[in-house]
């Protein structure tokens, strides 16, 4: 809740490789019960949003993956490709 009110949000998911991380995140479209917690937070985040009178959002995302050292960003062109 504290996201619509202007404060910054993250999320941290760490674990062994094989875990669960991704689908804690990320879940899967159907059933609607086993969506993750992105889908779930987006849905909340625009909610609120539609809700809200007399205020601007600006909504900013990012999803990165470090493994071995190496950061992806998961949301970009190409998920291959390693950040600086």
């Amino acid at each position: 809740q504290g996201v619509t009110e202007g404060y910054n949000g993250t999320i941290f998911a760490y674990g062994q490789t094989g875990s669960g991380k991704s689908f804690t995140m990320q879940g899967i479209v159907d059933p609607s019960a086993q969506k993750g917690i992105i889908p779930r937070a987006f849905e909340h985040i625009f909610e609120s949003v539609q809700c809200a009178e007399n205020a601007k959002f600006l909504v900013r995302a990012s999803y990165l993956e470090i493994y071995n050292e190496d950061i992806r960003d998961l949301l970009g062109a190409d998920t291959k490709q390693k950040l600086e």
